[in-house]
């Protein structure tokens, strides 16, 4: 596949619980309806052009044992009531033929709500500095949006994330993936 440009992307997520480490992992592999393919981690960068797919018409696509390329963020723990999130982030230029940035963030400790604006944070500090914006990532989040607005270079963030609390005598995997479709 090499020189071949992903044209659409998706993001799902999911959730696994085993007494199993590994097989948690299968589980929330499952639960992000991604288990049937040979996954291979890439880095950040979102091709120009690429279009966002819905979740159901993206898993539509994938057959059994292909390889698939993603960014995957994973977070695991068999520490009774501990906190896991794992989210991608995503920042899409405003300019079609520019190239945008995906982040992958995996925490303890964070909800789903934290742990999902912390990767577009990431995401959009990364295309920023690409892009020449003054990005101050100690700002808060709407003072970045306006930034945003105010720049015109950056049309929009989004992110995909799972948070879950380990329960007793289990592993508990949370996974995030943005899955790219050619």
């Amino acid at each position: 596949m090499v020189g071949y440009v992903p044209k659409r992307i998706f993001f799902t997520k999911g959730v696994g619980v085993h007494r199993e480490e590994l097989h948690s992992f299968e589980l929330a592999l499952r639960d992000a309806g991604i288990e049937k393919c040979n996954l291979v981690q890439v880095s950040s960068i979102m091709p120009p052009g690429c279009k966002v797919v819905s979740k159901p018409n993206g898993l539509k696509e994938l057959k059994p044992g292909a390889i698939t390329f993603c960014v995957l963020s994973r977070c695991c723990s068999n520490e009774m009531r501990r906190l896991l999130a794992a989210s991608v982030g995503c920042a899409v230029p405003a300019e079609k033929s520019a190239y945008g940035y995906i982040s992958e963030h995996h925490a303890f400790g964070q909800t789903e709500k934290q742990a999902g604006e912390y990767a577009e944070d990431l995401a959009a500090a990364m295309l920023a500095s690409t892009l020449g914006i003054d990005f101050n990532v100690d700002e808060s989040w709407d003072e970045k949006k306006e930034i945003f607005k105010i720049s015109g270079k950056i049309v929009r963030t989004l992110n995909s994330t799972q948070s879950s609390i380990v329960k007793a005598n289990s592993y508990t995997t949370v996974l995030a993936a943005a899955v790219f479709l050619f």
